[in-house]
């Protein structure tokens, strides 16, 4: 399983990953992504920064990279990345499927993608992740799986997703929405010839949304490898958005707001891998700062309070606005 590269990681960010959602098109909804990025949102000036972002991560000890179809041009610059740095072979890549990206390269777009977990669209958006990543593809995710998803039930689905298992990717899915752990405990009973289908689930965990624990927890204990995903919730537990308990422990710990956010989720016991969405080299900088921040009792007390009822939490997402 291309996962256990990273236990054999020497620095202490080997758990923490580079995801590319938030640069590799010019519309996302993370907060303050106006001052992150700027006016210029070209596919070259967006290239170079991705370019940039890879560089700084992979040479601070990151190993994990994820993209996806509909993360604009996310495989494109991955692969380019990858291409032109044939030495870095030690690293983990996924991406993940399920989702059209529809926004043509704009800010204000109708519908930014749209979500398909068809046969069909299957057989399309993995032949286009092959076309450009090939053989350096490790895991590829079924994208935002929720409970009425026909991806948990269709059995043509489950056995192409076998094949490409028996070829060597793993297979995995990732959740979203506020009923992540019925979705979790559905995907751990789908089976193929009697074994496993899924290896790998990825879900949204942070201060302000941990209703996935128990489910993630489970997943870990059958075997699943847990990346967590949006640890800073789009940009609400980053400065200047950051609650007050979070801005009070960031303080006393000298660091920032994201190191501490993401060092909440680095020390549950499950999580294998922590994202980092990082717009910027020093954004990125300041997450990995998450592998060293140590949090005592009445830290971690004060910002278990943080959690929100998942309804209302996704109710918030829901309203971001695509910047």
């Amino acid at each position: 399983m291309p996962f256990a590269r990273l236990a054999t990681a020497t620095t202490p960010t080997s758990h923490i990953g580079l995801g590319l959602a938030a640069v590799a098109r010019p519309g996302y909804i993370n907060l303050g992504r106006d001052r992150d990025l700027g006016d210029d949102r070209t596919v070259e000036a967006l290239r170079a920064r991705t370019h940039e972002l890879l560089d700084a991560a992979y040479f601070q000890g990151v190993r994990y990279f994820d993209v996806a179809r509909s993360y604009g041009r996310s495989e494109e610059f991955l692969a380019t990345w990858l291409n032109n740095n044939p030495g870095r072979n030690d690293v983990v890549i996924g991406s993940k499927w399920g989702y059209t990206y529809t926004a043509d390269w704009t800010t204000d777009a109708e519908k930014h993608e749209v979500k398909d977990h068809s046969v069909r669209t299957y057989d399309r958006q993995r032949a286009e992740t092959a076309e450009l990543l090939g053989d350096h593809l490790d895991l590829y995710q079924i994208h935002s799986v929720t409970p009425d998803s026909p991806a948990l039930t269709d059995k043509e689905l489950h056995a192409r997703l076998a094949e490409a298992a028996a070829e060597g990717t793993t297979i995995g899915f990732s959740t979203s929405g506020p009923a992540q752990a019925d979705a979790i405990r559905a995907a751990l009973e789908v089976t193929v010839d009697g074994e496993p289908l899924f290896r790998t689930v990825q879900s949204t965990y942070n201060a302000l949304e941990t209703s996935a624990a128990p489910a993630l927890a489970e997943a870990h204990d059958a075997g699943l490898t847990v990346i967590v995903k949006e640890g800073m919730a789009n940009g609400r537990l980053a400065d200047p958005h950051a609650p007050g308990a979070l801005k009070a422990v960031a303080e006393e710990t000298a660091l920032g707001c994201d190191a501490v956010a993401l060092a909440l989720v680095l020390r549950q016991p499950w999580a294998g891998v922590v994202l980092s969405g990082a717009a910027t080299t020093t954004q990125l900088a300041s997450n990995l700062h998450a592998a060293v921040v140590d949090l005592d009792d009445d830290q971690l007390s004060r910002l278990a309070q943080l959690a929100e009822e998942p309804q209302a939490y996704w109710q918030r997402r829901g309203q971001l606005p695509w910047h």
